[in-house]
Order: structure tokens, then sequence, then C-alpha cells
């Protein structure tokens, strides 16, 4: 499995980010290979983190070469004050079995 992070910190936003947003996060959940998401928020910080994982790494390019991906990192400069990626290879996944598949039941 792997993870891509996006952590940003939020600017201004207006109807045309909505609407990419919208549509880049409809596109990785109809993408094959996709298996959910998780967004955190650091409320001392002000940062954001929007989590999605794959299965593969071939599953989390195909939305790094989305169209609609590369025209919103085009202008990120426009409603973001920063941002930066994390692309991880997930070794193990475990806890008590409360949240087991968190991830997983979100794409379904």
């Amino acid at each position: 499995m792997y993870a891509s992070t996006f952590i940003f910190k939020a600017g201004q936003y207006d109807d045309e980010f909505h609407r990419l947003d919208a549509q880049i996060a409809e596109a990785a959940r109809a993408m094959p290979g996709y298996l959910g998401e998780e967004t955190w928020e650091n409320a001392q910080t002000g940062l954001i983190q929007n989590v999605y994982y794959w299965e593969s790494e071939q599953a989390l390019l195909q939305l790094i070469q989305h169209p609609t991906h590369l025209e919103a990192k085009s202008k990120q400069s426009r409603w973001l004050d920063g941002y930066r990626v994390v692309i991880s290879k997930v070794l193990r996944e475990y806890g008590d079995g409360a949240l087991a598949m968190q991830a997983a039941t979100a794409a379904k």
C-alpha cells in the first residue's frame, strides 16, 4: 500500500479552487487502486493534510498525472500559502481492530 500526503496551508479559496478540488477527489475515488482517504488539520499551525491510500505506486501515479490534478497544481499559488507532498510506501498497518481498514471503507 502507498500513501500520498498533501500537506498545505490554506490561503484564499475561490469557486475555481472548490471546483477543481471536488473534481480531483471524484477522479481519485473512481480510479482502480484507490483505497480511501483521511483529512487532518492542525489548528495551532494551520496546516491541513489530505492522505490518499493506494494499492500500488502505479495507482497513485494515475492521480498525479490526471489533467485536473495537473491544472490545480499549476495554479496552487493562487489558493495556498505553501505545500509539500510526501509519498510513502506503507510497510504495515495494525491496531486494536476498532479502526481497521478505515481507509478502505471510505472507498466503498
